[in-house]
């Protein structure tokens, strides 16, 4: 059951005060006081009735079917409330209730005072409880009004062997674990049978009375029936005493009596002090003064005798009390004024007499309603209603009626069937209100009791009526406290009924009776047809609104009044009035709390204008209160923003947890829930007007700071920043993301919340802090590249030398793609070193005005364990920042960084989501929902965020690779990395790593980079390039690189710091002037070929300036035919032995060289057979060399000029060569024959001065030209012309002879010959030597078809011929192919098998066009000399 006392039925509860008795924490207390709660509803067939005959009024056994509500409370009420006794007698507690510790009796120490009787005690628990029960004596002095006086000592076990019993008025409850299911039912009770033993005297007192006055407005006038509770302030020396806020004002003390006729001064003081401390245990007396709110009743503090009182500071005693003489003689005067009216039947006498004769029976049947026995409550209250009526007592006829309906909702709630008083019924000439809520409620239900049916039709009326007699005007007025409060029971009740769809049942009595919440929260839709409607209650409501005036209601009069308002509007669906409401409240209690703290720092001697910021000093923390208010940690509210939440959230302030309530730490961390977080905070930014957003939240704020309710400050500030930010991330458009409110209110704000926090902590208040306002705080993480010297770079295994038989050269092979020439910048900054450092960017934005100070920023990773080095940081105002971290990951594997943690000053240490790309918020093209509902409504909600693309969060994967060595170059044998060399010059240089890591390097490979590479790969890359041009730039780089290993046999491990020294050459060419060594060295830790995917290198590089100067340069070349034999001065200057000296083997060769060096060159041109031909030549001369060389015989000088890079060599390439193929087959031809003449002949040089310096000459510059090639070329088909038997080739006339032609075929192709044998007549013009038909003859035909020659194979053409005359004749022949045939042999393959791509010999045909027969001639005729015979 609700403690609301708004509720409906709050008329009917017994009001009973819980105070600690003895030694007791406040922990402790909590659960008992929990306990008792439990059973606050005590049925009347579970009461004993008392014995005794003349305590039986509201004996049990008269309505055992009825039950008594108990009110519990901890506080006593303010005396605004017990002025209203007796009208309102609910007000006033009725049953005093001690609470103890049973388990803090056996404590020595539990309490100092020592009585006669506790001397003789035979246990520490005996004495104990002789304390507790001399300090309930001292309850009964303080509460004299009280009728019941109970100690309830819980958890307590009687000692073992112990017979001592419990002294009266003290009851005890065993340990929960040995209690049973009526234990707690048996101690209420039997508390309520003494309670209704009690009230009977109570009520013949009243009934004794012969006027009672109605209710007036408080003030400082004397009240006839003013009821008071007694001294109950706090003593100094009481046991038990504890420290309570506006502890020092005290009630009056009042003896207890059968009267309340009695005439006393109402004290204007405050009476809101809790027996029960809020958040501390202590039982001392704290001594502070504390200031009540203000209001009208703060005139003069309550005592007896009218005078001041305070906390008393000794001993309360029997002989304390009021001096009982002052009571009588105010009895006595009252009487006295009775007397003094006239008699007579409708006389002024007879009328007062029989008003304060109906006043009674209200009364009494208020009892009867309190006691649970609603039956005879009601007839009272007819009785007293009438008589009201009567008399036009329009106050307590409207009591009585509010009384009546108050008994039957009871009645109802128990399920029990009641009639109602003809005194509710309406006039008769009245129209009924509610005859269309009838019909409709008949329709609605039909299973509906006719009693509750009657009670249905006439509630709107009845309550009606009520408010209406609460309101004439007449003598006597309603003070606005109680009218303001039934206005609010009785809206409830109308609340309910609407909620429950406009029918009266047993779900609307539990909820009046009980106050459980109403299932569910109306929306604004309209309910046409449910009566009473909407509108009529909220019109009945608001006449509950209270005046601003102080002295008609205090401020927590005004509080509760307008929370109760607040209470009814929320469910009926009108959360902006309720909104407004509530801000109306925060009003009220921001003036009373800031007036009540102002008189607080007047009262300590502090400025009263002194902010809450700048209570503590800042350089002394040992003082762990404020210096103004004296703050203490039971004085700092809790709980309080739950209350201001409901009113930020009816206005759609952007909060940190915008959908529901705060998850832990981690959970609303992730990027799920900060994902959804910035969704709905931009739906919250959509609705409402901002401005009316920042008004609140300022509101919010200072109400907090009044309080003083630190968490307030921190979270209304921050949803301050929140809610006047932009909530977007700026992109590259650079979107006003500017917030909407003042720089200096910013910076404000961020200073209230850094001050507070650190307040908070040196006051020991915990963790409190602020959350972050803006989501968008880390915009990108990156990692920083590493040095290119400590860049761990990956490779594929395949790459490993041994693993491909082409990578067996990967230090001198250019065109074998060499992965680890790839440059460190190039690689993806992807990988880190375990046990390494690495350095991280990461991209701060504050679209705020004022710096953000960063006190501890680090990363947020998971995977491997990651080790985050913190940072501090500024961020400057509306930019974006770079901040650098660094971070060391333990072990090898995978790490994902998935945000920053950070803390800000002021704020909770949080991680934020690295939100990269910019966003910005898309209104929505529909409109879900309008006014609060679009908040509120999950599918409008839902809706709005569906609207806006999610914000992108982004993850930064890396690898952390297992440690790895660090090389350095310690040394070289070249002064500072320079060298000077001239061209064709090989050097031999020496440069020293060492290892400065503590993991030995197992694994090292070199690759080298100059400056002539560069222009190679781009005329490389020219599609324009012949395939000549092509092949020399590919020879260039593959054979004449400027850098290499001279060694393989050098070992290639380091151990942990140790050294390694290698050899390097150098070769001189034009165009080199630096290079590059690059070592990639890792450590792999097992063989080669053991190694299972990736590996990481590192790479170390020394670079090279070199200067090539000229040496020996090569001017022209030539080749002219030799005819005859060499002659003898060429063959002697020739260092080898004779070669043949037949002239169709050589040709000579003439070299001109040129000396660019500026001193004396010795050359020397190297042939075959071991021919060497020396000279030398002096600076800037030339000199030519001469020297024979073999004739060079190729089978196919038009093959396809090949490629050295092995990606070229690919089929169905289509040349972009636009030439003839005449032309295409004399270049080819001029190829081949260049390359075999350069194989042949080789230059060198060497200097003959100090420093000897030695290299090769530079012959590739060399062009051949047609005439050049015809002088070294071997003809393919070698024809022979001799006479047979003929001796020096010398016949005779007339002689017969056999002529032969020999063919040969030099190539490996076999052709078709066709021989032609040519004579003619010796050193004739060709027309006359032609003409030797009549000079020589021969038999048969001068051609002949030979059979096809094979490869390398001959054939012999033989004829018979005379000669007729004397003289020379040249016999010549020529060979010509009477058929072209294909390379390939009749099986269509080569000489090797293999078959002959179609597709290349397609290609080939297109470049050269097709064959031809060719022909060949005898290069040295036979010269036959013919003689005149004998």
């Amino acid at each position: 059951m609700s403690s609301d006392p708004l509720l409906p039925i709050a008329p009917a509860k017994v009001k009973a005060l819980l105070l600690p008795l003895g030694k007791i924490k406040a922990d402790r207390f909590a659960v008992f006081v929990q306990r008792l709660r439990d059973e606050r509803v005590v049925h009347l067939r579970a009461v004993t009735p008392n014995g005794r005959p003349n305590r039986n009024m509201f004996s049990p056994l008269g309505y055992p079917d009825g039950a008594m509500l108990y009110d519990l409370i901890t506080h006593v009420p303010p005396p605004s409330h017990l002025a209203l006794t007796p009208f309102d007698l609910y007000r006033v507690p009725l049953v005093i209730i001690a609470l103890a510790d049973g388990e803090e009796l056996n404590d020595a120490t539990f309490s100092k005072r020592h009585s006669a009787s506790g001397a003789t005690a035979a246990s520490t628990v005996e004495r104990n409880i002789r304390a507790l029960e001399q300090e309930l004596e001292e309850v009964r002095d303080n509460y004299p009004k009280a009728l019941v006086h109970q100690a309830i000592i819980f958890d307590y076990t009687a000692p073992a062997g112990s017979e001592f019993p419990l002294p009266d008025g003290i009851a005890h409850v065993p340990p929960i674990e040995h209690c049973k299911s009526t234990t707690m039912k048996t101690v209420m009770s039997d508390m309520s049978s003494l309670l209704l033993a009690e009230m009977t005297t109570l009520a013949k007192s009243f009934e004794a009375m012969t006027a009672i006055e109605s209710p007036g407005t408080h003030s400082g006038q004397k009240n006839v029936n003013g009821y008071s509770l007694g001294d109950h302030g706090s003593r100094d020396d009481s046991p038990g005493a504890t420290s309570r806020r506006n502890s020092q004002f005290s009630l009056p003390q009042l003896s207890r009596s059968s009267s309340v006729s009695s005439v006393t001064e109402k004290s204007q003081a405050r009476m809101s002090m809790p027996p029960m401390p809020a958040r501390s245990s202590s039982n001392t007396v704290t001594g502070r003064p504390s200031t009540p709110p203000r209001s009208g009743l703060s005139g003069t503090p309550m005592s007896p005798e009218g005078g001041q009182s305070g906390a008393s500071t000794g001993p309360s005693t029997p002989e304390q009390k009021p001096q009982r003489a002052d009571l009588d003689r105010t009895r006595d005067a009252s009487r006295d004024r009775v007397s003094i009216h006239g008699f007579g039947p409708g006389s002024a006498n007879d009328r007062w007499r029989l008003r304060g004769k109906g006043r009674i029976s209200v009364l009494i049947g208020s009892m009867y309603l309190q006691a649970g026995r609603w039956s005879d409550s009601l007839r009272e209250l007819a009785e007293g209603a009438a008589a009201a009526r009567s008399m036009n007592d329009h106050i307590w006829h409207g009591k009585a009626l509010e009384l009546i309906l108050v008994n039957l909702l009871l009645l109802g709630w128990s399920d029990l069937e009641f009639q109602v008083p003809a005194v509710c019924l309406p006039q008769q000439e009245r129209p009924t209100s509610a005859s269309g809520f009838s019909k409709t409620a008949e329709q609605a239900d039909g299973s509906q009791p006719k009693h509750v049916r009657h009670l249905q039709n006439l509630l709107p009326e009845l309550l009606e009526r009520i408010l209406g007699l609460y309101s004439r005007i007449s003598s006597e007025n309603l003070p606005p406290l109680p009218f303001s409060e039934t206005t609010i029971r009785f809206c409830k009740i109308l609340c309910a009924v609407h909620l429950n769809g406009g029918v009266l049942d047993q779900r609307v009595f539990d909820t009046l009776v009980t106050g459980q919440a109403p299932p569910y929260i109306l929306t604004t839709s309209p309910r046409l047809f449910i009566t009473p409607p909407r509108q009529q209650i909220v019109t009945t409501l608001f006449k509950a609104f209270p005046s601003s005036s102080a002295d008609l209601l205090t401020v927590a009069d005004r509080t509760a009044l307008l929370s109760g308002i607040a209470s009814v509007l929320g469910p009926l669906g009108y959360h902006r009035k309720k909104a407004m409401v509530i801000r109306e409240l925060v009003s009220v209690l921001i003036a009373g709390l800031v007036e009540a703290r102002t008189r607080g720092a007047a009262e300590a001697g502090v400025h009263p204008a002194a902010g809450l910021v700048s209570l503590v000093p800042g350089n002394d923390t040992s003082t762990a209160a404020g210096v103004a208010l004296d703050l203490g940690e039971g004085d700092i509210e809790h709980g309080i923003e739950e209350f201001l939440e409901l009113l930020c959230r009816a206005y759609g302030v952007v909060e940190f947890d915008v959908q529901g309530p705060s998850l832990g730490e981690e959970a609303k961390d992730s990027d799920a829930v900060t994902t959804a977080r910035i969704l709905a905070q931009s739906s919250s930014r959509s609705f409402g007007f901002t401005d009316i957003k920042l008004n609140i939240l300022r509101a919010c704020i200072n109400f907090s700071e009044a309080l003083p309710d630190f968490n307030g400050i921190l979270k209304f500030s921050s949803d301050l920043m929140r809610t006047a930010g932009s909530g977007i991330a700026p992109g590259p458009k650079r979107e006003d993301a500017a917030p909407q409110i003042h720089r200096e209110e910013q910076a404000r704000l961020v200073t209230n919340i850094s001050r507070t926090a650190s307040l908070a902590d040196r006051i020991g208040l915990g963790n409190l802090t602020a959350e972050y306002w803006d989501e968008f705080l880390v915009r990108g993480v990156a990692l920083e590249p590493l040095p290119p010297s400590r860049t761990p770079i990956p490779h594929a295994k395949s790459v490993l030398p041994g693993e491909a038989t082409l990578r067996a050269s990967q230090d001198v092979n250019p065109f074998i793609y060499n992965p680890f020439l790839k440059e460190a910048n190039e690689i993806t900054a992807e990988n880190l070193v375990a046990g390494e450092l690495a350095s991280f960017k990461v991209t701060l934005q504050n679209t705020y005005d004022v710096e953000i100070d960063i006190e501890s920023i680090r990363l947020d990773a998971d995977g491997v364990e990651f080790e985050s080095i913190p940072e501090r940081a500024i961020l400057g105002p509306y930019r974006t920042q770079l901040v650098r971290l660094k971070g060391r990951p333990k072990s090898a594997g995978t790490i994902r960084i998935t945000g920053a943690v950070i803390k800000i000053r002021g704020c909770r240490e949080r991680r934020f989501s690295i939100l990269t790309k910019h966003w910005i918020p898309s209104k929505a093209q529909r409109v879900k929902g309008r006014g609060y509902s679009a908040s509120e409504d999950p599918d409008s909600r839902k809706a709005a965020s569906l609207s806006s693309i999610e914000p992108v969060i982004k993850i930064l994967t890396l690898n952390v690779v297992r440690p790895q060595p660090l090389v350095t170059v310690k040394s070289s044998s070249l002064a500072q990395s320079s060298v000077m060399i001239l061209e064709g010059e090989r050097q031999v240089f020496s440069v020293t790593l060492q290892n400065t890591s503590p993991t030995p390097v197992d694994f090292m490979l070199f690759s080298f980079k100059d400056s002539t590479q560069g222009p190679l790969q781009a005329a490389l890359s020219n599609r324009e390039a012949t395939p000549a041009e092509l092949y020399e730039y590919e020879l260039i780089l593959i054979k004449k690189q400027a850098l290499r290993l001279p060694r393989n046999d050098q070992s290639r491990h380091i151990p942990p710091g140790g050294e390694a020294t290698f050899e390097f050459e150098i070769l001189g060419k034009p165009g080199l002037t630096q290079a590059t060594i690059q070592a990639d060295y890792t450590y792999l830790g097992v063989p080669r070929d053991e190694v299972t995917g990736q590996f990481y290198t590192r790479q170390v590089i020394l670079d090279l300036t070199i200067t090539v100067n000229a040496s020996v340069e090569l001017s022209r070349l030539d080749a002219v035919p030799l005819h005859g034999s060499i002659p003898r001065p060429l063959r002697e200057r020739l260092e080898a032995a004779t070669p043949s000296t037949l002239a169709d083997e050589y040709s000579l060769l003439s070299v001109d060289l040129r000396n660019a060096w500026p001193s004396q060159m010795a050359v020397q041109l190297e042939g075959e057979d071991g021919m060497i031909v020396q000279d030398s030549i002096l600076p800037g001369k030339t000199s030519r060399i001469v020297i024979p060389v073999k004739r060079i015989a190729i089978d196919n000088p038009h093959e396809a000029v090949p490629s050295l890079n092995p990606s070229r060599n690919r089929q169905f390439v289509v040349s972009s060569s636009k030439i003839s193929p005449e032309m295409e087959r004399a270049n080819r031809e001029a190829f081949w024959y260049r390359e075999r003449l350069l194989e042949k002949i080789k230059a060198t040089w060497r200097t003959t001065s100090i420093p000897k310096r030695s290299g090769t000459v530079e012959l590739r510059s060399t062009r051949l030209a047609s005439r050049m090639i015809e002088a070294i070329k071997m003809d393919e088909v070698d024809i022979a012309v001799s006479v047979d038997a003929c001796v020096n080739n010398v016949v005779h006339t007339d002689a017969f002879l056999q002529v032969r032609v020999r063919v040969t075929n030099r190539t490996s192709s076999t052709i078709s010959p066709l021989v032609r044998l040519l004579p003619a007549l010796s050193h004739r013009p060709l027309n006359v030597a032609l003409d030797f038909t009549r000079k020589f003859g021969w038999n048969g035909a001068l051609q002949q078809l030979l059979p096809a020659l094979k490869g390398h194979e001959s054939a012999d053409f033989v004829i018979g011929a005379t000669a007729l005359c004397r003289g020379e004749f040249e016999l010549s022949a020529s060979v010509e192919e009477a058929q072209v045939l294909d390379a390939v042999g009749k099986e269509g393959g080569d000489a090797l098998g293999r078959a002959r791509s179609e597709s290349q010999r397609l290609m080939d045909t297109a470049l050269v066009g097709f064959k031809e027969r060719r022909m060949w001639h005898c290069r040295q005729p036979c010269i036959l000399r013919v003689q005149d015979g004998e």
